[in-house]
């Protein structure tokens, strides 16, 4: 477990719970909305441990060093209660047990006892229904902690209940460094994983430590870079075995999307530093020196239109081989 020091970007939300710590103003329920891996459990975890730290007067972060801090970050923090469920969805039952009639106990060693409740889009009906009446009327030392990727989800009398802390994407360069600093990765792998990522730093992580991404990206560069002098059943045939069908299909047309971006960023601006495949400018200048803007574009615009189609369950074969037919009849000029 992490404190606020160690979390890159979402600085505004990050001001909010440090301030709401300093002036003794702690809401009873939060949301922490934001998709998976942009750093909902970072956060909340750095919260909690914030609220419960020993010293907190005096840092407004968890110190790490007192025995609540020691205790929260090794995940074993008895005011620290993380909500489980075994079934597919978090029902009725999951709520009154965990939270509803566990809450009315005091604290055992803190001044707040935190609840924190991961994939709160996985919440009943029935079960919002029952964690309502405990938001309504909350004990004074209960802090509960919604962490979701799709607000939709939730009732609007949750919603209205809550303090609702929406993520952002975090900024590309300050990933890059991240990675660079933290994890050792190349500048090049980086900012690649950086860009791929888009804003979201647990994505970028697991891009940059990943083999098999590297795998995809080589793969589909390697395609790519002789795209316009094969034929078309080729193309189609060399996509279908890479993508292994569905999965990983998303990987390849954002792979893809980078590298026609980059075609595009080149013809518009002719700076090599500009490109996220910078290793291989070689092969996206002769492809800008071939390509008509509005041929890039309509490339562009076909990649996007197939990566939306494939989310609505449309044909398979059929959603890749219309893409496919825009670029090679783009190809050249």
């Amino acid at each position: 477990m992490l404190d606020f020091n160690h979390i890159i970007g979402h600085e505004q939300i990050i001001q909010h719970l440090r301030e709401a710590i300093r002036s003794g103003k702690v809401s009873h329920a939060y949301i922490f909305s934001g998709e998976d891996g942009a750093g909902k459990n970072l956060l909340s975890n750095a919260f909690a441990m914030s609220l419960q730290c020993e010293d907190r007067e005096e840092t407004k972060d968890g110190c790490g060093k007192c025995r609540s801090c020691i205790q929260a970050a090794s995940d074993n923090h008895p005011d620290i209660i993380r909500v489980t469920h075994e079934k597919a969805s978090i029902g009725v039952d999951d709520v009154r047990i965990q939270i509803n009639n566990d809450i009315l106990v005091k604290p055992y060693s803190s001044t707040y006892k935190i609840y924190i409740i991961d994939e709160a889009e996985k919440l009943t009906e029935a079960a919002q229904n029952a964690l309502l009446k405990t938001i309504e009327e909350p004990p004074a030392y209960a802090v509960i902690m919604l962490l979701t990727n799709n607000l939709n989800a939730l009732l609007p009398t949750i919603l209205s209940r809550c303090i609702t802390l929406k993520l952002k994407a975090v900024d590309k360069e300050l990933m890059k460094q991240y990675l660079m600093t933290e994890y050792k990765v190349p500048d090049y792998q980086a900012e690649l994983s950086a860009v791929f990522a888009q804003g979201n730093v647990g994505k970028a992580v697991k891009y940059a430590s990943s083999e098999d991404f590297n795998e995809r990206k080589n793969d589909v560069l390697h395609l790519l870079k002789y795209i316009d002098e094969m034929e078309l059943y080729e193309v189609v045939d060399g996509l279908k075995r890479l993508s292994d069908k569905k999965d990983g299909m998303n990987d390849y047309l954002d792979l893809m999307l980078i590298w026609y971006r980059d075609v595009l960023m080149y013809k518009v601006t002719n700076d090599l530093n500009l490109l996220t495949y910078k290793s291989e400018y070689q092969d996206i200048t002769k492809q800008a020196s071939l390509k008509s803007y509005e041929g890039i574009e309509k490339i562009i615009a076909a990649i996007e239109k197939a990566k939306i189609r494939l989310n609505a369950n449309v044909n398979f074969d059929i959603a890749i081989e219309l893409m496919l037919f825009t670029i090679k009849e783009n190809g050249n000029g």
